[in-house]
């Protein structure tokens, strides 16, 4: 063996192997075609959002540990188990990976001073953090679409989120979507429910699991949102908090019902809907389908008036909703599939000497609205016609741009039909022209 077959084995021998590297558990990428779906979605939501003026607010994905422990509970399952916090070395703080985002969007109001000159309707997309475990809809970084209406006391503007994100169903053909409705009324009224719950509950003592003993004392409302089976019949029958409303509570809520009645949105008392975090007041509800199994709930919201003043801003009322992204999207792939999107167009090739002018020529087509994709080779093989053809084929486009030699030559590329039943028919199009032919191809959409 000569020298340098032995030199270039040593090399490759002592090179480092580097260890290949995944995501974190529960933390996924999202790749073309799937990201696509996702672009869809959020398109939908920013045309629903500005037919109902609201207005996109982006907050950080850090924030100040005290924000959520202060805003959502001390002793709520996301600040005691879920959230991913950490100190800062270089200042020593305390920080969390946003585990929700309505906390930060209130923050945000807060800290600009948002409502000085009235209330604002707000929106928001983005990843969200919970160290928990794993399984089909729920993720360690998943996504929230959330609107937040803030500064607005009425319960017309419950109602009014309500039917936002009912319309939001509707626009993507979403079915098997029922909402459940519930009022927490007001502090005064929730103390007195409280104090009737302990003593309940602690008569069924024998009956409580675990985390239902735990949270006795500290968060007995929670208990009524339990997901254990054996306790369901004393929870059944535990006092509802519904029973101790004050009239302006039981008005508030009358109201809501009475515009979704009016706008035919169907809905169901449930007074055991309690929501997750403590910052709720009057109306909360969920929107909840049977077809993602024990994750059902695809979205979820109410009225948190006391919040902001708790995180230090000046006291307003507040309402909002967010919903669960990886959720939506798992209903509509089994009730209302997409397509992947595809270019209108796919261009051919032959030559690698012609991509200057082919490139001059896609360029005027993707300035005039056309989605083009061009062929690319490699430095070893340009590809054949017929390779070039199954790749155009492959992509979905819907005509395929053919740059021959002979057709630059005379100022024109070959247009040949791929899809809508066309049978491949082609025809001779003037590159003077091609302008025209991309406009008519736009109205065609």
């Amino acid at each position: 063996m000569s020298e340098k077959p032995l030199a270039a084995a040593a090399a490759a021998a002592s090179a480092p192997r580097f260890e290949k590297l995944s995501a974190v558990k529960g933390m996924n990428d999202i790749l073309p075609p799937e990201s696509a779906r996702w672009e869809w979605l959020e398109d939908k939501v920013r045309q629903l959002m500005a037919r109902h003026a609201y207005r996109n607010i982006r907050t950080p994905i850090v924030e100040p540990t005290p924000l959520f422990v202060r805003g959502l509970g001390e002793v709520t399952d996301i600040v005691e188990k879920e959230m991913y916090s950490f100190e800062d070395k270089l200042n020593g703080e305390a920080l969390t990976l946003r585990p929700e985002n309505t906390a930060g969007v209130v923050r945000a109001v807060a800290e600009h001073s948002m409502l000085y000159d009235g209330g604002k309707r707000l929106y928001y997309m983005g990843p969200m953090f919970r160290h928990e475990r794993p399984q089909r809809g729920r993720y360690r970084q998943f996504h929230q679409i959330g609107a937040e209406a803030l500064g607005f006391p009425g319960a017309e503007v419950d109602a009014e989120l309500i039917l936002l994100a009912n319309a939001l169903w509707q626009e993507l053909g979403l079915k098997d979507v029922r909402l459940e409705l519930n009022s927490l009324g007001q502090p005064d009224e929730r103390r007195a429910h409280r104090a009737a719950l302990i003593t309940y509950l602690e008569q069924h003592q024998d009956a409580l699991d675990e985390d239902a003993k735990r949270r006795l004392y500290s968060n007995p409302l929670r208990i009524l949102d339990t997901k254990n089976p054996a306790m369901r019949e004393v929870v059944e029958a535990a006092p509802r908090l519904i029973d101790f409303l004050g009239e302006a509570s039981l008005a508030h809520f009358n109201t809501v019902k009475g515009i979704l009645d009016a706008c035919g949105v169907a809905y169901t008392i449930n007074p055991r809907l309690v929501r997750g975090m403590d910052y709720y007041n009057l109306t909360v509800f969920e929107f909840i389908t049977e077809s993602l199994g024990s994750q059902g709930t695809i979205c979820g919201g109410g009225r948190y008036d006391y919040l902001i003043e708790q995180i230090g801003g000046k006291a307003a009322p507040a309402v909002g909703w967010a919903l669960g992204v990886e959720r939506v999207l798992e209903l509509l792939r089994e009730q209302a599939p997409t397509q992947a999107p595809a270019p209108d167009v796919y261009a051919i090739v032959p030559d690698a000497a012609a991509l200057p002018q082919v490139l001059s020529t896609l360029t005027q087509l993707r300035a005039l609205g056309v989605s083009v994709q061009m062929h690319a080779g490699s430095a070893e093989s340009w590809g054949s016609m017929k390779s070039q053809f199954k790749k155009a084929d492959g992509s979905g486009a819907r005509y395929a741009l053919i740059f021959g030699g002979d057709e630059l030559a005379r100022g024109e590329v070959t247009v040949k039909a791929l899809r809508d039943g066309a049978g491949g028919a082609q025809q001779a199009q003037p590159l003077a022209t091609l302008a025209q032919w991309a406009i008519t191809l736009q109205s065609q959409h």
